[in-house]
């Protein structure tokens, strides 16, 4: 499972001043607890310096309005450090921070009094390192590492924000969007990536998995069995029959579709995906990601399965 956790944490990395929000409602009340895996986190006051380290933290808190002082780029955007979906959000560009290794003398430097952590490896370590600096809101209890949903995402980011009514709504119309796009029941789905000559497959927990069983496919069991306490397992030369179902969707990290389309053992009928800014969307795991997605996605999954 190493190799697997390796070639998914890959994924994630190629696939300002005032943190006030940009409209919406004021936070109602200072004194908010938060409960996570880590224990409950209270934030005494309205937050106005946030560092979103977490995977789509930074996104989740522009859907909300406030905007990061400082950002992890988990999908190599660049830039400001996050997708199109997100564009005209910031105001101004934060400071982009490390990923899976941590600079906690860069986060201390841009004195933050909230610090977003809630999609990540679930490190006990770095967690007691960062509350160190400012009040950190890790992950859920009961997730697996980077398993943090979109929903918990958003619920967890809106309560240490003050934004409670403002994070139900983006639930709400998130729920809603998904319903109209449940079109898929009785069909079965895989999703799987090529990286470095290698295959592999996404499973439950996962924001891809989980987006297919949104919208009604049903995940093959085999290849959900072969995870343990991970996101991405992976998939043998010889065992890429795993990847087929009645819909595949593949996708290249790190370089173009090519070498996947002709590899002559890939599923005849998948659907290799080879836009960026999809892919990108489709594995953010974000509620601004996951409504591009959907409008983007659904009609090529339509089509391929004809």
């Amino acid at each position: 499972m190493k190799r697997g956790l390796v070639v998914a944490l890959s994924a994630l990395l190629l696939a300002a001043c005032g943190g006030g929000g940009d409209g919406g409602s004021e936070p109602a009340s200072s004194g908010v607890t938060v409960d996570t895996r880590f224990g409950p986190v209270t934030i005494e006051k309205p937050p106005t310096r946030v560092v979103a380290l977490g995977w789509s933290d930074a996104e989740t808190a522009l859907a909300l309005g406030v905007q990061p002082v400082g950002a992890s780029d988990w999908l190599a955007f660049g830039g400001k450090g996050v997708g199109p979906w997100a564009d005209g959000l910031y105001r101004q560009a934060p400071t982009l921070l490390g990923t899976t290794e941590i600079d906690y003398e860069a986060v201390a430097a841009l004195q933050p009094d909230l610090i977003l952590n809630t999609r990540s490896d679930n490190d006990q370590a770095k967690h007691e390192k960062l509350a160190k600096i400012a009040p950190t809101v890790g992950a859920p209890k009961d997730v697996i590492p980077y398993g943090t949903s979109w929903r918990q995402q958003v619920e967890l980011v809106a309560k240490a924000l003050g934004k409670v009514p403002e994070g139900e709504k983006i639930i709400t119309d998130l729920d809603a969007k998904f319903a109209a796009n449940k079109k898929f029941d009785g069909r079965t789905a895989v999703v799987g990536a090529y990286f470095d000559g290698k295959f592999g497959a996404y499973v439950s927990g996962d924001p891809r998995a989980d987006f297919m069983k949104a919208i009604g496919f049903t995940l093959r069991q085999d290849v959900e069995d072969l995870a343990s306490g991970t996101f991405y397992v992976d998939i043998s030369a010889e065992r890429l029959d795993l990847l087929a179902a009645d819909l595949s969707v593949l996708f290249p990290i790190g370089g173009d579709a090519s070498a996947l389309k002709a590899n002559p053992l890939v599923p005849e009928k998948a659907l290799v995906l080879e836009d960026k800014n999809l892919i990108n969307a489709f594995s953010s795991g974000s509620s601004l990601g996951m409504a591009y997605a959907l409008d983007q996605a659904v009609p090529l999954f339509t089509g391929a399965l004809g």
